[in-house]
């Protein structure tokens, strides 16, 4: 929970300042952030994660990349779309549930949130921008802009009906704590209780690492439930009781944390100490080795799991193969609903 310093240029921001933020605070937005992860898990829907499939993390992470957001607002939209998405779904079945031909009400409901989905997106990228502590908001024009470079013809009555669809959908309740929110806090309780490896490009390290979090998220989870069950091909009950733990945030704040200090260490500590771009002296170094906190980081650094079990997995093939650019230059062309989410819709059909 590093404080906030002023915008770089581009409504850059340079990151938070850790170690400014009185320990009575700390300790309270520590617990506040515990007791809304346990609520958000006891409340947990059964098909939450169904929007986060890769390629749709991925066009929210471009985006925000091509409009130049700050850190949170990507993780903030992800987290939106899936939630609005999910609450959506859930009140067309309660709407439809009754309607006589069920089967073709169904249809014409997927369509039409198929039809919507980028626009919806793109609701939900310009909702964060505007929960920015930065407030470096999108406007109407540059989202039409955008929508209009990838074929959507809709008018600026249509995206403020989209972003009041999210809203309301969600009864205006957007503002929500993001994983980065947990990290950058736990972060600050390091360094209070004085950890030795400098926050910023420990901070700097871990938001990269929460990036691939969300963007080989399937790969990551279900590499680890079959650590967890040591079986290769886990039950369905296995699958569905696992959810908690790939939603559980305070969780992966602390494995993403606890990744981070084990790769510092690893890569400044285990080679080279005389290197410039070395961020630690020697002694802070030795030091840091014989400290009780260095345990469970030297743990994760030399631990049982190699690079190779979690590598990003290639693309789906139903995503569109005319989807090649990886740059924050240049956004996917198009997008459709994830594999997970079709399943989803198809479930809910008679």
């Amino acid at each position: 929970m590093g404080t906030q310093v002023p915008l770089g240029g581009r409504g850059r921001d340079s990151g938070p300042v850790f170690s400014g933020v009185a320990p009575e605070i700390i300790e309270d937005t520590l617990i506040h952030l515990a007791k809304e992860n346990e609520q958000y898990l006891s409340e947990l829907p059964e098909q939450a994660g169904c929007f986060k499939e890769t390629r749709i993390v991925e066009f929210i992470f471009l985006l925000s990349e091509k409009w130049h957001l700050d850190q949170s607002t990507r993780y903030q939209a992800v987290e939106l779309l899936e939630r609005f998405m999910i609450k959506q779904v859930e009140q067309m079945c309660d709407d439809r549930g009754s309607t006589q031909g069920q089967r073709s009400s169904w249809s014409s409901v997927r369509d039409q949130i198929t039809n919507t989905f980028v626009l919806r997106l793109v609701s939900c990228v310009q909702l964060a921008s505007k929960l920015s502590l930065h407030y470096s908001r999108v406007t109407s024009d540059t989202a039409l802009t955008f929508l209009q470079s990838i074929k959507y013809s809709y008018t600026k009555q249509e995206l403020l009906e989209s972003e009041l669809a999210v809203l309301n959908t969600l009864h205006f309740h957007i503002n929500v704590s993001t994983p980065l929110a947990y990290v950058e806090l736990l972060l600050e309780v390091l360094g209070y209780n004085g950890c030795l490896l400098p926050a910023k490009p420990l901070h700097q390290l871990c938001v990269q690492l929460l990036d691939l979090c969300y963007l080989t998220r399937e790969t990551i989870y279900d590499t680890l439930l079959k650590i967890a069950i040591e079986n290769s091909t886990p039950s369905k009950l296995q699958i569905a009781k696992f959810l908690t733990v790939k939603e559980d945030f305070m969780l992966l704040a602390v494995g993403v944390i606890s990744t981070g200090c084990g790769a510092f260490k690893l890569h400044h500590w285990h080679h080279s100490p005389e290197h410039p771009g070395v961020l630690l002296r020697r002694g802070e170094a030795h030091r840091w080795q014989h400290h009780p906190q260095a345990a469970p980081c030297h743990q994760i650094s030399s631990g049982q799991n190699s690079s190779s079990e979690i590598e990003p997995s290639c693309p789906s093939s139903h995503w569109p193969s005319s989807r090649s650019c990886h740059t924050a230059d240049n956004c996917p062309c198009s997008v459709s609903l994830p594999s997970t989410a079709q399943g989803y819709l198809n479930s809910v059909m008679c």
